[in-house]
C-alpha cells in the first residue's frame, strides 16, 4: 500500500478516533494530538494481521488517550477553580436521527462531566464498550485487564453514569426557547424571572481557568446561582458583549461575543419539570478556540 492509499484509508476514520480521544481526556487539542500519535503508530505498524482497521485504530487511540488523560493529572492539580471538558462542534457522520441523538448524548456536556468522575479505566470501559460497542475481550486487550475485569469495570461505570445522567430528553425546539429566555432575563438584570426558571437545587460549574472571572467552586442553590449569574452578566467586564446561541456537543449552547471573540460557552440541563437544574460555563479562552467566532455565527 502506498503511502497515499495509507494515509486516505487513516482518514476515512479520523472523525471517529477524534470523538474517541476525546470522550476519553475531554480536551480537543489533546485529542488531535493522540489521534495524530496514533496516525505515526499506524503508519509504522505491521498490518498483515489487522483483521478491522476501524476497531484497531480506536484500540491504539484510547490507550493513548489514557496516557494523556494521566499525564493531565498534573496539570488539573495546579488549575485554577473547576475543571469543564472544552467544547466541540460536533459532527456525527450520521444520517438517521437515531443515530445522531445517540452520539450527540454521548459527547453533551453533561455526559462528559459525569465521565470526569470515573477512574481513567472506567471511562476507557465505559466508551469502548457503551459508544463503540467492542467486545469484552477485545476491550480487556486494550486495558491490559482480563476479560471479566473489564465486564467489572464497565458495570460500575455504566451504572454510575446511569445514575448520574439526565433521565429524559428535552427536545431542541425547547431546549432553544427556554435558553432564549434565560439569556434576555439575565441580560435584563431580572433576577426574579431568572430565579424562576432554575431548580431549588441547581448546580452551576464555571470554568474560567484562572485567566476571565468564574466562581472558584461550584454553586449551588436557585437564590445563589441568581445573583451570581445577574451579577456576572451586568459587570463591567460584560458591557457591551453580545449573545447567541449554537449548537454544541451536540446540544444548543448559548455564546456571549466580546466583538467577533467568544468570550463564554455556556450550557444548560433541564429537569423533568422543564426547570434548569444544572448550568456549565465555560470561558478559559483556551478552551474556546474551536466555537465559531461572531462572523462565523452570523
Amino acid at each position: 500500500m502506498s503511502d497515499a492509499e495509507l494515509a486516505a484509508e487513516f482518514d476515512e476514520h479520523r472523525s471517529v478516533l477524534v470523538g474517541a480521544a476525546y470522550r476519553v481526556v475531554g480536551s480537543v487539542t489533546d485529542a488531535e494530538d493522540v489521534v495524530q500519535e496514533t496516525w505515526l503508530r499506524w503508519s509504522a505498524a505491521d498490518r498483515t494481521e489487522v483483521r478491522e482497521v476501524r476497531a484497531y485504530l480506536i484500540r491504539i487511540t484510547t490507550r493513548l488517550a489514557l496516557n494523556r488523560l494521566r499525564q493531565q493529572k498534573s496539570r488539573r492539580e495546579n488549575y485554577v477553580g473547576p475543571w469543564l471538558p472544552e467544547p466541540i462542534v460536533a459532527t456525527p457522520q450520521e444520517q438517521d436521527p437515531a443515530a445522531i441523538a445517540e452520539v450527540a448524548d454521548s459527547v453533551s456536556m453533561a455526559m462528559l462531566v459525569v465521565l470526569e468522575t470515573l477512574s481513567p479505566l472506567e471511562r476507557a470501559a465505559f466508551v469502548l464498550r457503551e459508544v463503540f460497542d467492542l467486545p469484552f475481550a477485545e476491550i480487556g486487550d486494550t486495558l491490559g485487564r482480563s476479560e471479566a475485569a473489564v465486564r467489572q469495570l464497565a458495570h460500575r461505570a455504566r451504572e454510575h453514569v446511569h445514575a448520574r445522567q439526565p433521565r429524559h430528553r428535552v427536545d431542541k425546539a425547547r431546549h432553544q426557547e427556554l435558553t432564549d429566555r434565560f439569556m434576555a432575563a439575565s441580560a435584563s438584570g431580572d433576577f426574579e424571572q431568572v430565579v424562576a426558571m432554575l431548580a431549588p437545587d441547581v448546580e452551576l460549574i464555571s470554568d474560567g481557568g484562572g485567566k476571565r472571572r468564574a466562581a472558584l467552586r461550584p454553586m449551588y442553590g436557585a437564590d445563589k446561582v441568581g445573583r451570581w449569574l445577574v451579577a456576572v452578566v451586568n459587570s463591567p467586564e460584560t458591557a457591551g458583549m453580545e449573545f447567541g446561541t449554537t449548537e454544541l456537543n451536540g446540544e444548543i449552547a448559548y455564546l456571549a461575543y466580546n466583538g467577533n471573540t467568544v468570550d463564554t460557552a455556556g450550557f444548560l440541563q433541564l429537569d423533568e419539570h422543564g426547570l434548569i437544574s444544572h448550568i456549565y460555563v465555560v470561558r478559559n479562552p483556551d478552551k474556546l478556540t474551536g466555537v465559531p467566532t461572531r462572523d462565523q455565527l452570523g
